[in-house]
């Protein structure tokens, strides 16, 4: 049995067609929406919609992590539409019908922090499973799926702004995790809350790991910890007790699956 697995795959399309050749299945670990494309200033939603200088400034403030500015400068965008939310709900919808259209069957799909997973029922389809919180039986093999990233502590969503993040509460996602069955393969957006998985080494930052994932792995000890979201991580792969934690890599930017075969 051979699957492949992806994650950030923020538009990219074409390699999305070509993911599943040579696999029995197909896992996707979310983030399907090129929302902010810090390569290419001219190309995603904020691209499209504002143009490569204003993507360019609205980038430096955030990379800068100068709070109170970028949060000015992001609403001063917002606040030059007449209709934004209409306007990225298309985006992403416009999106999505290439992206769920691009994926072979079977694929097995969570969504990340940069995804819409209201919107995910309206483009699956026959072969195109979409698991949040829920598990599956491939090849013998139990996996379980889980999806979004962790809302900071003390932070609230701004549940009317024109793109809301699928972030939760630790409590409510430690929760869900531990609703899965016994597991195989853990799969996840968000990579356990281990210090070489969660630092990105391009942001020189740690990104916000699960300890409950953490826990769910030493509990389980299933083969495979599968997730994505740090794109440029301190390390791919750590090993915790018998199981191989694995960064799937940033398929925006890579184009290749990571296999896993048994």
């Amino acid at each position: 049995m051979r699957v492949h697995v992806v994650s950030d795959v923020h538009g990219n399309v074409e390699d999305l067609k070509r993911a599943g050749d040579g696999a029995d299945a197909l896992v996707v670990l979310g983030d399907l929406v090129d929302f902010v494309d810090y390569h290419d200033h001219g190309r995603g939603i904020l691209g499209r919609i504002f143009g490569p200088e204003k993507v360019a400034r609205f980038a430096e403030l955030r990379r800068g992590q100068r709070g109170p500015e970028f949060g000015a400068y992001a609403r001063s965008l917002w606040e030059s539409l007449s209709d934004p939310a209409k306007v990225v709900d298309d985006a992403v919808r416009e999106q999505y019908a290439e992206l769920f259209g691009a994926l072979t069957a079977p694929t097995y799909a969570t969504p990340g922090n940069v995804d819409a997973p209201h919107l995910w029922p309206e483009f699956a389809r026959a072969g195109i499973h979409i698991l949040d919180g829920d598990s599956a039986e491939i090849g013998g093999l139990r996996f379980g799926f889980l999806g979004g990233t962790l809302l900071p502590p003390g932070a609230t969503l701004r549940k009317h702004a024109a793109w809301v993040p699928y972030l939760r509460q630790e409590e409510r996602y430690d929760e869900a995790l531990a609703a899965l069955p016994p597991l195989d393969v853990l799969c996840t957006h968000l990579p356990p809350a281990v210090p070489e998985l969660t630092y990105d080494v391009v942001a020189r930052r740690s990104e916000y790991g699960s300890a409950g994932a953490l826990q769910r792995i030493r509990t389980d000890r299933p083969r495979w910890s599968l997730f994505g979201h740090v794109h440029q991580p301190l390390s791919q792969r750590v090993r915790v007790g018998g199981t191989e934690c694995v960064n799937v890599g940033h398929f925006q930017r890579t184009g290749r699956p990571y296999a896993i075969s048994w």
